[in-house]
């Protein structure tokens, strides 16, 4: 029988909450399959670095590498600690030692959840570069404090940085709907975006069963609220891509449904898996916080992981409960109260 070792993050604020609630579900329908999980809880968080100096131990890539998958809750507490220093010294360092360059994330509405379109027949698929792009960190700051003071941000794309996302979101269309839409802003980032474009037009060439549309970034956000039906594998960089995604979380009824995957497609490394609705430190200690979207995510680590009938069964679970009521209006029920809904819905 096949054993998994998952490294749990429960991170920030409601992290730990939804990561028990999709840690419960796991083991629960691992009971009535062919395979079992076993848990590394990691207390990686913005708590740690108060009480360390730093996000995660200097070993912490090391002490992952091995695990079969990383399931996290959420990183970040501003009030505690910046943004800047949560991110850049947790999330993007694992992003980038274990290669997880394509960041995925599915848009649809679950029965029972109504969105704020008068549309609810789509199904979005987008694709985010994970690892490059904007989100590169490179640059700098000088002469901070004075009236010259300069900040430089620079975005770093590579072909074959390019090239490997467009290629995953071509056989993601391919599995899917045969539709692919690639989003810059090649009129006013002559450069990058150009060259994004042209990588685009070139491997078209290779899929001709593939419909492929480019779109300016600020056309696909009007198109994701017009006529979002429309859209089926939508691709983008890490920043547009950022930005669509949380676009399409609100067009799905909010971000209590945002789950994700940051995936190495490859598999010669592990991938992450999470929730994108943030820590919430505002309802943190409230037991208010929906766990669907992690543990959606925990349903997209189980099919990664090839374990295709237990995903399957958690996300008909949540279909289940979600066509009831249960888990559809923000604060209505407790996280337990759903938690205990979908292992209910699984037997």
């Amino acid at each position: 029988m096949k054993t998994y070792s998952i490294a749990l993050i429960p991170g920030d604020g409601i992290g730990p909450a939804v990561t028990e609630a999709a840690w419960q579900v796991v083991e629960a329908v691992a009971r009535g399959a062919d395979f079992t999980v076993h848990a590394t809880r990691l207390p990686w968080s913005c708590d740690h670095y108060l009480e360390t100096g730093a996000m995660m131990p200097e070993d912490g890539v090391e002490i992952l590498r091995g695990r079969d998958a990383i399931l996290l809750g959420a990183v970040g507490w501003p009030r505690k600690v910046p943004d800047s220093i949560s991110l850049h010294g947790l999330l993007l360092p694992i992003r980038k030692a274990f290669r997880q360059y394509a960041n995925i994330r599915p848009h649809r509405l679950l029965p029972g959840v109504e969105g704020p379109l008068r549309k609810s027949e789509f199904d979005i698929l987008c694709v985010r570069e994970n690892t490059e792009g904007e989100y590169s960190g490179a640059g700098g700051r000088v002469h901070q404090g004075t009236e010259d003071e300069v900040a430089v941000e620079t975005a770093i794309f590579t072909r074959k940085g390019v090239e490997r996302i467009l290629r995953f979101g071509f056989e993601q269309a391919r599995r899917r709907r045969g539709k692919l839409a690639s989003v810059t802003k090649s009129n006013a980032q002559r450069h990058s975006m150009v060259f994004w474009d042209e990588v685009t037009h070139e491997l078209a060439r290779e899929y001709s069963d593939v419909e492929v549309t480019s779109y300016h970034i600020d056309a696909m956000a009007a198109r994701m609220v017009m006529a979002p039906e429309t859209l089926d594998v939508v691709v983008a960089s890490n920043l547009f891509g950022d930005v669509l995604t949380d676009l399409g979380a609100a067009i799905q009824g909010g971000l209590g449904f945002a789950a994700s995957a940051n995936l190495n497609p490859d598999r010669s490394t592990l991938s992450m898996f999470e929730p994108v609705h943030g820590s919430a430190p505002d309802i943190a200690h409230l037991g208010i916080a929906n766990p669907i979207a992690a543990i959606w995510s925990a349903s997209m680590m189980l099919d990664h992981l090839g374990e295709t009938d237990a995903a399957a069964r958690i996300m008909q679970a949540i279909e289940a409960i979600t066509a009831r009521g249960m888990g559809t209006v923000p604060g209505e029920h407790k996280t337990d109260d759903i938690t205990r809904a979908v292992l209910t819905a699984l037997h």
